[in-house]
């Protein structure tokens, strides 16, 4: 029997962000709504069930990435569609895999900072839940996060221009 959440896909997301792997995604949030599932009697005094699972989805990734078998976790890569114009198309993917590369290198609240705001769109208070910090601090660590991105992305298109 599959359960399936609301909020699902945005668990799946952040574990993939932080995890790289879609099996290793796939299976954390597994074992993350299992444990919502055994715990369901005890969800009913938590105001934000979905700030709950996002940061037990963090935490787990945050475990199995100190764990060892860490080492194992299989690097894939996204295809991106294609158009009929290829040299647009080619260098929109190598700007999109540099944004990527760029957040995989971010220090992990930086990188998960970024994920919950910009790609999942949720509200400062709700980060700064998950954080487990304060509205304040989640904005400076958003700001230096894209503040680096923007760096980085400028250094490779005004390479040899100055």
């Amino acid at each position: 029997m599959d359960i399936i959440l609301p909020f699902q896909d945005r668990l799946y997301r952040i574990a993939k962000r932080l995890l790289v792997s879609s099996d290793e995604a796939e299976d954390a949030v597994q074992e993350v709504v299992l444990k919502l599932w055994n715990a369901r009697t005890k969800l009913d005094d938590i105001r934000s069930k979905e700030a709950y699972a996002m940061i037990m989805i963090k935490n787990h990734c945050l475990d199995r990435l100190k764990s060892k078998q860490a080492s194992n976790l299989k690097i894939e890569h996204s295809n991106y569609p294609t158009s009929e114009n290829l040299e647009y198309n080619i260098e929109a993917n190598d700007s999109v895999a540099l944004i990527f590369k760029i957040m995989n290198s971010l220090p992990m609240k930086q990188k998960l900072t970024l994920q919950l705001r910009d790609i999942e769109q949720m509200e400062f208070s709700e980060i700064a839940k998950i954080m487990e910090t304060n509205e304040t601090t989640v904005r400076v660590t958003l700001s230096r996060a894209r503040k680096t991105i923007r760096e980085e992305m400028t250094k490779k298109h005004d390479y040899g221009i100055r």
